[in-house]
């Protein structure tokens, strides 16, 4: 580009996107219309302006491509009863006694095995309805255990973000995935001792809040095995795996395995389903995988868009002297990008996208590692992802029958799950 946009009319930008997100407007016609003003406003010409816009929509591509494989295995999962199988066999082997774990355990294998958060917490909410019931368990305590354990398994699977952000500072997944694994396990442990504590404040949950069709969900008659519905998540963790761990052991012949999920993960999901008998139905569960990414994927196009205006800007360079002059360290710009950007548009997918496109390279110019910026972005992404403008709020709430009010109180506890992982994040990263 021959034009570099001023800090103000970046910010102004982004403020637009984020008033009509609020407003109700289709995410990713916000983020793109956020783009085009701030462009306009900033100077540039009609032409430039599509030049900027399309640029950024353009640098997201890669991201697109593997997070199409990635509905592949997030249909199978999803569609052949493989992820319900798992969830109900986590909580019948801890039994009751442990029952606020195993919900919060389930929410997080579930998410991390490529099962987006919202539809994790969907699958496990009537399972967490019926423990609840018979153990007089609030409502508040079982969406602590269950949004928190599924943000702990956000960031170690295969979900758009974790793609996104790994894309953006040109690393693999997996590594991410790896660098994740600590933090996840103390979102977790996080999350079961706010639940725990909070197990008896509030509405208790009763058989009542669980609709009709979550009841025909969570029946579990017609489920594959709990062997043959593991076959496709354990494959992929295990391709996905190789190289990274090839390179630390530094065995050559793992070092060298450089396929990429685009193929890992539709070949995993394949031999899953071929191992549950289902291999008539891949076009059937297919589609309805790639029915599910259809949103996130124009989110991540408007997002790129968004980005565009952003890098194109001298926002990030503004950025990078008021961090100097306040004496905060650079490193610290990739969690604070993620806790901002994930919290203005109520997405982890999106705040990670537009804080690594963004203010990428800036991030890596104070020397910190693609995957040090990666694992405390997305963690910070997080920490308020949760907000009313976005579909989580909305979803989470449905799952066990929350009133406004009532989700609204859920949101300081995912704000400490959040917080927590990335505290973790930060001390392994960029101080140890």
């Amino acid at each position: 580009m021959d034009i570099t946009l001023s800090w103000w009319a970046a910010l102004l930008g982004l403020a637009l996107a984020i008033i009509l997100i609020l407003k109700k407007l289709n995410t990713t016609y916000a983020l793109m219309l956020g783009a085009i003003v701030g462009c306009l406003i900033g100077g540039a010409s009609l032409g430039q302006t599509v030049n900027i816009v399309v640029a950024g929509s353009q640098s997201v591509m890669g991201t697109v491509i593997r997070v199409l494989a990635a509905g592949v295995l997030a249909g199978v999962m999803m569609e052949s009863g493989a992820a319900n199988r798992i969830a109900r066999a986590i909580v019948d082997g801890l039994g009751e006694r442990m029952a606020i774990l195993s919900l919060a355990l389930a929410t997080m294998i579930i998410c991390a095995v490529g099962v987006f958060i919202p539809v994790a917490v969907l699958i496990v909410a009537p399972i967490a309805i019926e423990v609840g019931s018979r153990l007089k368990i609030s409502k508040l305590a079982l969406l602590i255990a269950l949004s928190g354990g599924g943000k702990a398994g956000n960031i170690i699977s295969p979900n758009p973000n974790t793609i996104a952000v790994a894309s953006g500072f040109h690393i693999q997944p997996s590594a991410v995935m790896i660098g994740s694994f600590i933090p996840a396990l103390c979102g977790l442990a996080m999350a079961v001792l706010l639940a725990t504590i909070m197990q008896h404040r509030g509405r208790i949950v009763t058989m009542d809040d669980l609709g009709e069709d979550a009841a025909k969900a969570s029946k579990d008659k017609d489920l594959p095995s709990l062997g043959r519905s593991l076959v496709a998540p354990i494959t992929a963790v295990v391709l996905l795996l190789l190289n990274p761990v090839g390179s630390i052991l530094h065995i050559g012949l793992l070092e060298r395995f450089q396929v990429d999920a685009m193929y890992i993960l539709p070949l995993a999901s394949i031999l899953g389903l071929l191992a549950m008998g289902q291999g008539g139905k891949i076009l059937t569960y297919t589609s309805a995988g790639l029915q599910r990414m259809v949103d996130v994927v124009l989110i991540l196009i408007g997002a790129g868009a968004l980005g565009g205006l952003i890098t194109s800007s001298d926002l990030p360079k503004q950025i990078v002297n008021l961090i100097h002059a306040m004496g905060v360290p650079g490193s610290m710009l990739a969690p604070i990008a993620g806790i901002l950007m994930a919290a203005a548009t109520a997405s982890t997918s999106t705040g990670v996208i537009l804080g690594s496109s963004s203010f990428g390279k800036s991030i890596l110019a104070f020397g910190t590692s693609g995957v040090a910026a990666a694992v405390t972005m997305q963690a910070g992404a997080t920490v308020i992802d949760q907000l009313p403008h976005g579909n989580y709020f909305h979803v989470t709430a449905k799952s066990i029958n929350m009133t406004l009010g009532e989700r609204m109180k859920v949101v300081p506890f995912e704000f400490l799950v959040g917080l927590t992982m990335t505290l973790v994040a930060m001390l392994v990263y960029l101080v140890f």
